[in-house]
């Protein structure tokens, strides 16, 4: 039952249902912080519907985005340790969970191996891409940083390699450790290069980036 993606990936809410019996179903609109770094861990959230990021921020409120999560995947797996929650969430649309009280993980854990399994080799996954936007931050600067979060983002629309998701200069700079006003420079540049265009708040890449700005 459990998908090679994600512990919940292919399971629906009936499903879910079997494996967490005290698991509830909550809906929140766009923009709501679902939990917040420093609460207490009480719950698993699998994502049935909808997509949220994961954040910290400082005391001035300035965000570094950590990761988006969507519809299979999930999060509050620090529920397994039962310590306060490492990050923030945030709906960036509206999203529905299926909430897995802390006794209902412990119980998956310890008499579903395939289920530890594959939560093992998901935490292990995201390890790894923790460690690669450490080693992002340390050695990469904020333009080879931009170029790459464009690329990876960039998906073939009617013929165009276009960034789908709708954002604004301070939320680029949030998902890639950068100032607004640096990425604000460099998407400037780009543009009047010919090298993208920015309709409704989606980047269009037109051409292949330069390696350097």
């Amino acid at each position: 039952m459990l998908g090679d993606q994600a512990p919940f990936a292919h399971l629906g809410e009936q499903a879910l249902r079997g494996l967490a019996p005290g698991g509830t179903v909550r809906s929140y609109a766009r923009n709501v912080v679902v939990v917040s770094e420093g609460d207490s861990t009480d719950s698993l959230y699998v994502v049935l519907s909808g997509r949220v990021k994961v954040f910290v921020a400082d005391e001035t409120g300035k965000e570094v985005v950590v990761n988006t999560i969507g519809a299979g995947d999930f999060f509050g797996e620090l529920v397994l340790d039962g310590q306060a929650r490492a990050a923030s969430i945030m709906t960036l649309e509206p999203s529905r969970f299926f909430v897995i009280p802390q006794r209902d993980a412990a119980a998956l854990l310890s008499g579903n191996p395939e289920f530890a399994r594959d939560l093992v080799r998901k935490l292990i996954g995201r390890v790894r891409s923790l460690t690669e936007q450490v080693r992002s931050l340390a050695l990469k600067d904020v333009y080879t940083r931009l170029v790459r979060f464009l690329e990876d983002q960039a998906v073939e629309d009617d013929g165009r390699r276009v960034v789908r998701e709708r954002l604004t200069q301070a939320e680029i700079a949030a998902r890639i450790g950068g100032s607004r006003e640096m990425v604000s420079r460099i998407l400037s540049d780009l543009s009047a290069g010919g090298y993208i265009a920015v309709e409704a708040k989606r980047v269009v890449l037109l051409r292949k980036l330069p390696a350097q700005w």
